[in-house]
């Protein structure tokens, strides 16, 4: 198969998941700010990284476990609404790329405030 056929099913499957989620899930561990960041499928079509993105870090745990338990129900959704010949078995993976860069965001910022103040100071002295 070709890698860009393979690409678009995950951008599908990234799609429908998300929707699934938010739209047909009831649990209440389901709650917050967390979104599907990619989805990983594999050339034979058996097997979906799904990458979770979660900011709330007290709720993380929780609604991975809620995804865990309902991923049978999320595959037989998902293959309800694709049109592929697997439906493949889904991973979910804590995904903490956002998190990351919201902490270097913030060691830039000190980083650049602490750069405008010394060049406060230094334009000051004479």
């Amino acid at each position: 198969m070709s890698y860009q056929r393979i690409d678009r099913i995950s951008e599908e499957v990234r799609r429908e998941v998300d929707a699934i989620i938010r739209d047909e899930l009831s649990d209440p561990r389901i709650s917050g700010t967390f979104s599907v960041t990619r989805a990983e499928v594999t050339g034979d079509l058996r097997y979906a990284k799904i990458y979770i993105s979660v900011l709330e870090d007290d709720k993380r745990d929780a609604l991975m476990a809620a995804l865990k338990n309902a991923k049978g129900f999320i595959r037989r959704s998902l293959g309800k609404r694709m049109i592929i010949r697997y439906t493949p078995e889904l991973i979910f993976v804590c995904d903490k790329n956002i998190e990351y860069g919201v902490h270097i965001a913030k060691v830039l910022a000190e980083t650049l405030g602490t750069e405008e103040r010394t060049d406060d100071r230094d334009e000051q002295e004479p």
